[in-house]
């Protein structure tokens, strides 16, 4: 059997729709006045939530989201434990818990062995046991490349999202995983070499850093996934009428991925990413600095607008005026 990641065009986040192109696909599409839709398609938040109770007063949201895609690694157990992780991200990034989740499986039948989707089903479902989230059940379809993830369903409260159209002037910007895993991926697709360090981040649950972010009293966030830190922090920025600031010198980044980077490993989702932020950025860095703020991340972590023990403070939001929506210093 040819490596896992052979099967595949893209790998992980990186392999998603470009961020303009899938506003376009969505143009006219939001504005859903569905009752009880507390977060719908409007400001591209990271899942939907709908009131369980709309004429109720108990708050209770009901979350649901879904995430899948490609081999980003050839360890097929690495993969599904992958996939689970960056689909649960969703949810905590929503400031909710996760109640349910079930497998989406696409597999190429008679070319791929059987006992290879099951070592992926296998990742996906250790990581929900640490999650403490049943996986029960799903979907799954012949497919030309093998695809992986999950739909989930969680739970929350209306009144303790976290969104990010929730971001106010003067906020610090906080970063709860370093950044680097799509330029590592993208080694590992062409190279075979392995960076553990990079499975380690991908496989890392949100669920403290999200914790700990309500028990902060933030309201304002995201994960870092295929938009990349700066696509992220411009999405969130824009639907929260702000701008930010970011000292790139404070952003955590991967061992070996600015070495990486420098050799001309490069994915075409992070310089897509680059390409949809440019008209909205300010900065002096050189090309392949703003490459790796951009780089696609396949379950990173929370970008949060407020301060958590551990994570560092790599910029803050501020008014809007005339000028770029985000600046890099």
């Amino acid at each position: 059997m040819d490596r896992l990641t052979s099967y595949a065009h893209g790998g992980g986040c990186a392999c998603k729709i470009p961020p303009g192109e899938l506003e376009q696909m969505v143009a006219g599409l939001t504005g859903t006045d569905s009752p009880g839709l507390v977060v719908g398609l409007d400001d591209g938040d990271d899942a939907a939530a709908v009131l369980l109770d709309p004429s109720g007063t108990d708050g209770t949201v009901l979350i649901s989201t879904t995430d899948f895609f490609t081999p980003v690694v050839d360890d097929p157990y690495d993969w599904g434990r992958i996939a689970a992780a960056n689909a649960l991200s969703d949810i905590y990034a929503m400031g909710g818990t996760p109640l349910l989740a079930i497998n989406l499986l696409g597999w190429p039948r008679g070319v791929l062995p059987v006992e290879v989707a099951t070592e992926v089903l296998r990742g996906g479902m250790d990581i929900c046991r640490q999650a403490n989230t049943p996986l029960a059940g799903g979907h799954s379809i012949d497919n030309p490349e093998p695809i992986y993830g999950l739909a989930v369903t969680g739970r929350g409260h209306a009144d303790r999202l976290l969104r990010n159209d929730a971001g106010r002037p003067g906020s610090p910007l906080s970063l709860t995983k370093p950044i680097g895993v799509g330029v590592l991926n993208n080694r590992h697709k062409a190279t075979g070499e392995v960076f553990p360090q990079a499975v380690d981040s991908m496989t890392t649950l949100n669920a403290d850093a999200a914790e700990a972010a309500l028990v902060a009293g933030i309201e304002a966030a995201t994960d870092v996934t295929g938009f990349g830190l700066l696509g992220h922090l411009y999405k969130l920025c824009r639907a929260s009428g702000v701008a930010a600031v970011i000292d790139h010198a404070a952003v955590p980044v991967l061992a070996g991925a600015r070495e990486s980077l420098a050799e001309g490993f490069v994915p075409g989702g992070s310089r897509r990413n680059l390409d949809w932020v440019a008209p909205h950025l300010s900065s002096d860095l050189g090309e392949e600095e703003l490459i790796l703020l951009a780089d696609a991340q396949t379950s990173g972590g929370l970008l949060l607008a407020g301060e958590i023990p551990g994570a560092p403070v790599i910029g803050e939001l501020v008014p809007a005026g005339d000028g770029p929506t985000l600046t890099i210093r």
